[in-house]
């Protein structure tokens, strides 16, 4: 594209060579008319006259236009510097500066320029940094994000929510949300809001990619300026868990309560079955009172694990860990479950390393040991095998409880280590549990750092693996 300066100069050069053309006609016209017959100048000399003024209009030409060209360049070029800067910065590009220099009488518009250029530059930065940390947001936020315009066509879509839909937002940018495959409740929703251009918040259970998920939806209005409607957005919260938490809150308020009124009923049965006139048979008397004092005791264990619980689950709960010996703890557990065990004529083995160490508070991984062992006594039969072995693996030392009772069936494997979960409600509960001993484990276990494994099958048996971590040097 031809600048104003190259414009300029050619016309300037243009017009002058057409004025030295007709100056140097008029001068070859006059001069043999008024000078040659008075000075009685030959022919011959005629025509060097006229090639001597043809290279001084030549020369005087050349000079002329060097001399424009300078001065053009001087006054008139940084125009089109600034024609081309403001361009440049119509175009987007704001990086572009103009000269400035006080001799062309233009500096104040070349400073109010680059100062132009300078503020849009940073606008246009901070809108990058915004927009940037909008994305950001938008793509690493926790809950779905979907923005529909005014007809319902997606303009946004997080990766939440393609990953809860097993959606690409490549794939459904500018479809209609009806069009992609929703859920028809998350469907009806996203059509309600767009009716009536209203906030809405809704719980749905949704069938995702994920499977089915309880979720709660948020929807709204986004408005512009004047108050000009756009379109909507919707957000969707992933509430299965905490749906989920819920419901092991309301089960176990009712498991307890269920726990406590059973003895608590019992107790109360007796003692006014005594009170009523029972007393006075001594027999009758000793059986209530036994029965009594039974009920008692489960209440009072239940009491305690309920404690221990509570404690466990408090931020404070602390352990003294200190190098404990594995063989130690087996041997400790099994003079405590002695009674129990030879109950039912089983002899439970010791087997692994006895040099094994294991870090840890030596109370509460007896307490472990201790519940599984009285679980493997519990449900196996008389006469089977229980064996206690020790291992190591990596930087953890493998505390192993293998019995040969009725075993697990694998859909009840996930929930053996909720509260109150029995897979023999009536063997546990005539034992004397109160269905918080793997719960307790499991707190215990996850206190020290450590991890729990279990393993069984129907009819043969259970094998528990603790993983608490090594004494290290």
């Amino acid at each position: 594209m031809r600048t104003f300066y190259s414009r300029l100069l050619f016309v300037f050069a243009v017009l002058y060579a057409v004025m030295l053309a007709a100056l140097g006609i008029v001068l070859g016209q006059l001069f043999p008319i008024v000078f040659a017959q008075r000075l009685q100048v030959e022919r011959e000399d005629l025509y060097i006259f006229y090639i001597v003024l043809f290279v001084v209009l030549g020369l005087f030409y050349l000079v002329s236009l060097w001399v424009a060209s300078r001065v053009l360049a001087r006054y008139i070029k940084p125009f089109d510097d600034i024609s081309t800067t403001a361009l440049q910065l119509a175009d987007g590009d704001y990086t572009v500066r103009v000269f400035e220099d006080d001799l062309t009488g233009i500096t104040t518009l070349s400073h109010s320029l680059n100062v132009l250029a300078r503020n849009l530059q940073e606008m246009s930065q901070q809108r990058e940094s915004e927009q940037e940390r909008l994305k950001t947001l938008i793509e690493t936020m926790g809950s779905g994000l979907i923005v529909l315009g005014r007809s319902g066509t997606i303009s946004i879509m997080n990766k939440t929510f393609g990953q809860l839909f097993g959606l690409q937002f490549k794939e459904v940018r500018s479809k209609n949300y009806q069009d992609i495959g929703l859920p028809k409740d998350l469907e009806s929703f996203a059509y309600q809001l767009l009716m009536t251009e209203t906030p809405t918040r809704k719980q749905l259970r949704l069938n995702t990619a994920k499977g089915f998920r309880y979720t709660e939806c948020y929807g709204a209005p986004v408005i512009g300026e004047y108050g000009k409607w756009l379109g909507m957005v919707i957000v969707i919260h992933d509430i299965t868990e905490l749906k989920h938490l819920e419901k092991v809150r309301q089960d176990f308020v009712a498991n307890v309560s269920h726990e406590l009124k059973t003895p608590v009923t019992s107790i109360k049965g007796f003692t006014e079955t005594l009170l009523y006139g029972a007393y006075q048979k001594e027999e009758t008397l000793l059986e209530f009172l036994e029965i009594i004092k039974l009920e008692s005791d489960r209440l009072q264990l239940l009491i305690d694990d309920l404690l221990d619980l509570s404690k466990m689950e408090q931020q404070e709960f602390e352990m003294r860990k200190t190098a404990v010996s594995v063989q130690t703890l087996f041997e400790r557990a099994l003079q405590i479950t002695r009674q129990s065990a030879e109950a039912k004529e089983i002899h439970p083995l010791i087997e692994g390393d006895d040099s094994l160490l294991v870090k840890g508070d030596e109370n509460r991984l007896l307490q472990i040991v201790v519940n599984l062992v009285s679980n493997a006594i519990t449900y196996s039969s008389p006469g089977t095998a229980i064996t206690l072995r020790s291992d190591k693996h990596q930087q953890y030392g493998i505390l192993i409880i293998q019995d040969e009772g009725i075993g697990m069936g694998p859909d009840e494997l996930p929930r053996i280590f909720e509260r109150f979960y029995r897979v023999d409600k009536a063997r546990s509960r005539n034992s004397g549990g109160t269905g918080l001993g793997l719960a307790i484990v499991k707190h215990l276990v996850e206190a020290h750092n450590g991890k729990i494994e279990v393993e069984s099958e129907v009819g043969k048996g259970t094998t528990f693996k603790v993983y608490v971590p090594l004494v290290t040097s």
